[in-house]
């Protein structure tokens, strides 16, 4: 790939009509604007469904990932390709620290948003740090082994959320299972570019089997369209004000910690693809997503993170510029300022978001296995064996520590107890592992073109 050549803070793009496209390279516009829609799709599912679950507006949430998908790229110097989408690291913690019902609208978003702003503060002084000082001791607190349990605990964490969605009724159930088939139907046997698509083909084609036979047949509840019929083409977001409480903050802004870890790995991850490394642009990666995270929160939007299935796209069509994702961060920001597709997002049923909660809260626990497997961990080492056992149970059992007023969920617990308990147990001498890429679903198969070099970023 070509050499990057030096425009100051921010990269321009040269035009290049075939052939690999790197990050200061640009296809021509009309075929710039389709890469970018397709990197719109493939974030849409999940950026939508994770404010769903947590009782956000999911119109609000993509008019936010467009802006931080901005603002990364002005802290970045559009050195570094990524889209930004809802973050599902804060899920569990901000339904705790809410009490949210999983129904309807979150009725203490604003108390959830001044947690986020916290997590965002943090995570900006991390990415500060390491703007001066480097990344290599985040490395040493948090080994392939470390992620990998707190990745893995995320997803047991979050299941029962999954779980709740299809059993709101028996049909919902069944319409959950419907879903679930769809997705990996769609992820196993579609064409290549078709197969990075599995949350949005899949979802459709449950919402369209669940239509049929609940308004068809009226074999479940019905689609409610009447809100869809009554909004509006065009209109603004709705923008809530955040509160600031010591207990929801203190709950939620270790997250900061995973956040970091998802961003290494997935920076990692885009250098090897793109055959140069992008490791002196880490702390201004982590600023950037700190800083669109407390800008989204700051408006009613989820935390925000780089997303790994947007680095899937990449992988596959091999275009790398970041023209793109400015383009599909300005379709997100036009999509926002539409209340009709909100009200569509809407009337997604319980039985079609539960099947799509199921497998995307797989695929992160399962991506924990992934990190262990390709990073070697021995886990004939007592150490290994024990700081993962430790952090897949608090994770899984949501396990509170309360201390004085403030209390730590499952997923902080796990977090924190994997990285301490990693630590007090490390042989003395031992050298720290290199950190693994937390990605939940890169998904890049061996023979597609575009696939990650062995041991890469990965």
């Amino acid at each position: 790939m070509a050499t990057v050549e030096k425009r100051g803070y921010f990269t321009g793009w040269t035009l290049k009509k075939e052939g690999i496209i790197a990050p200061e390279e640009r296809l021509p516009w009309g075929q710039s604007i389709f890469v970018g829609l397709q990197h719109v799709l493939a974030m849409f599912g999940s950026t939508v469904l994770a404010p769903i679950i947590m009782g956000f507006d999911p119109n609000t949430a993509i008019f936010f990932s467009g802006i931080g998908t901005l603002i990364f790229f002005l802290v970045v110097g559009g050195r570094v390709p990524s889209y930004l989408g809802s973050s599902f690291s804060f899920i569990a913690v901000v339904i705790a620290a809410t009490a949210y019902s999983g129904k309807g609208p979150n009725t203490h978003i604003d108390v959830a948003l001044g947690g986020i702003i916290a997590a965002g503060v943090v995570y900006a002084i991390i990415g500060i740090i390491v703007i001066f000082v480097g990344y290599k001791w985040i490395e040493y607190l948090m080994p392939p082994v470390v992620t990998g349990a707190v990745v893995a605990a995320i997803g047991l964490n979050l299941a029962p959320v999954a779980v709740s969605d299809a059993a709101t009724s028996q049909f919902d159930t069944w319409m959950a299972i419907v879903t679930v088939l769809a997705v990996a139907a769609v992820a196993v046997y579609l064409p290549g570019p078709l197969r990075r698509l599995p949350i949005l083909i899949g979802g459709i084609i449950g919402y369209i089997i669940y239509l049929i036979f609940a308004n068809g047949f009226g074999l479940g509840k019905a689609i409610d369209f009447t809100g869809l019929s009554n909004a509006a083409w065009v209109g603004l977001p709705n923008f809530t004000t955040p509160t600031f409480h010591a207990n929801a903050m203190a709950l939620i802004a270790p997250v900061a910690i995973i956040l970091v870890a998802e961003n290494l790995g997935h920076v990692k991850a885009v250098g090897a693809m793109t055959g140069r490394s992008l490791d002196k642009y880490l702390g201004r990666a982590f600023l950037g997503d700190a800083l669109a995270t407390i800008v989204s929160a700051s408006g009613g939007g989820t935390g925000v993170t780089t997303y790994a299935e947007n680095i899937g796209v990449m992988a596959v069509t091999r275009i790398y510029s970041t023209l793109i994702f400015i383009i599909a961060a300005v379709v997100a920001i036009l999509l926002g300022f539409s209340p009709k597709f909100g009200a569509l997002i809407h009337t997604i049923p319980p039985g079609v978001l539960g099947g799509l909660a199921i497998v995307l809260f797989g695929l992160i626990a399962a991506t924990g296995g992934r990190i262990w497997v390709q990073n070697g961990v021995d886990f004939s080492k007592s150490r290994n064996l024990i700081t993962v056992a430790v952090a897949l149970t608090l994770g899984a059992g949501n396990f509170v520590l309360n201390v004085g007023t403030f209390s730590i969920g499952g997923i902080g617990t796990a977090t924190f107890g994997s990285i301490i308990l990693y630590q007090i147990l490390r042989e003395r001498g031992t050298k720290p592992e290199e950190v693994a890429t937390a990605d939940a679903a890169v998904n890049v198969e061996p023979g597609d073109k575009g696939s990650l070099e062995a041991g890469a970023g990965e």
